[in-house]
């Protein structure tokens, strides 16, 4: 049985200070997209369920890597978390009051994520949430610092999320590319320009160190609380369930509004 995640400290280290395009480290070997990576002193927390990905954590300390231009230190937060999370905003759509609140983990660098929102999620928004019959709550989850970096951006302006989210998410293999930390910053920062963020205000999310503290606190509080292990993991009504075809979502939702 997998178990959860959050038994063991959680760090995401960032560099002290802005760097210089020569200053950036050539990239160290890169797990695939959506797997965080695994050096030595780090082993999977988890053995993730059938079409999700597996979440890591380093025994030792935490998840590191070089970082990209201009993104600023984050200070280590640990899995009994010193950040203030109650400004963060709980994303979400649909009626308040709809009979049905389905939960969505998911990861921004997650293949299986990426799958869900363009297999599934069109047709869940239209069949379910524009027609007030569930509210659906989007959490992340954060692999790696580059899951971390697409959420400030996602998140800069709260009521561009979801069309930010989209297009992380069908943009995935292009703005992870080869891994090189300045090549995803600088294709995350076109893909908030482009979703229309001012280039300071977007500048000023990436450098929000108060935020990105928050954010992973928040992961970590959330996760632990639902026990989640792998990414997409769904919640109907507080029910954990793992990634899933639309037909078989359907027919859960259909469940529990004929109950």
């Amino acid at each position: 049985m997998p178990r959860s995640l959050l038994t063991l400290p959680l760090t995401l280290m960032l560099a002290a200070s802005a760097l210089s395009a020569q200053d950036v480290p050539a990239p160290a070997p890169q797990a695939e997209p959506g797997q965080a990576p695994a050096p030595a002193g780090q082993q999977p927390a988890v053995a993730p369920a059938n079409g999700q990905e597996g979440l890591v954590v380093d025994v030792e300390g935490g998840i590191s890597a070089p970082m990209p231009i201009a993104i600023p230190a984050m200070p280590t937060v640990s899995s009994q978390g010193s950040a203030d999370t109650s400004g963060i905003v709980e994303m979400t759509l649909g009626a308040e009051d709809a009979p049905v609140t389905l939960t969505e983990y998911a990861s921004f660098t997650c293949p299986h994520c990426a799958n869900f929102h363009k297999a599934v999620f069109k047709d869940l928004k239209r069949d379910y949430i524009d027609t007030g019959k569930v509210k659906f709550v989007y959490r992340d989850v954060y692999f790696d610092q580059f899951g971390l970096w697409a959420a400030l951006i996602a998140r800069c302006e709260p009521t561009r999320f979801f069309g930010i989210s989209d297009m992380l998410y069908a943009q995935q293999k292009d703005w992870i590319g080869n891994g090189d930390p300045a090549g995803i910053a600088e294709r995350l920062r076109k893909i908030g320009l482009v979703a229309g963020l001012e280039s300071d205000a977007m500048e000023a999310c990436l450098t929000d160190e108060d935020q990105a503290r928050a954010l992973v606190a928040w992961f970590q509080e959330n996760a632990q609380s639902d026990d989640v292990t792998g990414t997409p993991t769904l919640l109907i009504d507080g029910e954990k369930h793992p990634n899933m075809n639309y037909n078989d979502l359907k027919a859960l939702l259909d469940a529990k509004l004929e109950g």
